[in-house]
């Protein structure tokens, strides 16, 4: 895909000085001798990546597989978020006990 199509070899030739534009108007009119042949088209370029067909049965398969995926993703983070909450609830939970430890001392 990102590779550059140059031309067959065949299709293109290299210019000689014998086929330089003129300038004069009486050069518009002559006409040529040789017999030109349209260059040959070019082949249709080969597939070099292997082509996936789905059939129905595995489209609903990868679909399926998409969608477990997303499911224990989303259970991962989920989770992660609990623990976090319950993580922050149980420091603040410490700090209110040692606040009123430290509170009780004070005032004996």
């Amino acid at each position: 895909m990102f590779r550059p199509k140059y031309p067959p070899v065949t299709t293109y030739t290299t210019p000689s000085a014998s086929s330089a534009p003129t300038t004069s108007a009486s050069a518009e009119h002559i006409s040529c001798a040789c017999q030109h042949t349209p260059p040959a088209p070019a082949p249709a370029p080969a597939l070099t990546g292997t082509t996936v067909r789905l059939t129905p049965t595995a489209l609903v398969a990868v679909v399926g597989g998409g969608a477990a995926v997303v499911l224990v993703v989303g259970a991962v983070l989920v989770s992660l978020l609990l623990a976090v909450a319950i993580t922050a609830t149980s420091v603040a939970v410490c700090a209110v006990v040692l606040r009123s430890l430290l509170n009780q001392q004070k005032g004996h």
